[in-house]
């Protein structure tokens, strides 16, 4: 059997562009932003540098804290330094450190800058099958 050639990240995201706020920028905006672009997540950023990632669970936390959206900096509530993959590294290893951090979204970055973002969705069934595998042989060694 051939074995399918592994995408990289560059491929996932070579057409996007990424929702990116400033840190000042309210949750209020970045829900508004985050609704009109039907995305899950906002990259904090100064200038294209990223400086955290503000996502659909952050906006629970914020409310369950009883912050006022209107007022609250993405500054404050962010991840500040979230994983991050350069464009060169493979799909699979995206989906290995989304599954073994728990979280939705990877930045990708070159040099600190943002080149993309990818959520567990943007995986092919051949990825998300060999991490499936991979993870069922790891439970066998334990």
């Amino acid at each position: 059997m051939t074995q399918t050639p592994q995408r990289r990240m560059a491929e996932l995201v070579r057409h996007q562009d990424p929702l990116c706020l400033p840190p000042g920028a309210t949750v209020q905006e970045a829900c508004t932003a985050m609704h009109a672009r039907k995305v899950g997540a906002v990259l904090v950023t100064e200038g294209r540098a990223l400086k955290g990632i503000f996502t659909g669970r952050d906006v629970i936390a914020c409310m369950a804290r009883g912050l006022d959206p209107a007022r609250t900096l993405l500054g404050q509530v962010m991840t500040a330094a979230p994983a991050t993959l350069p464009p060169e590294a493979p799909a699979m290893e995206a989906l290995r450190i989304l599954d073994d951090g728990g979280f939705r979204h990877l930045p990708v970055c070159r040099g600190g800058e943002v080149v993309g973002v990818v959520s567990r969705y943007d995986f092919r069934h051949q990825e998300h099958r060999r991490l499936d595998e991979e993870t069922g042989f790891f439970e066998v060694l334990r």
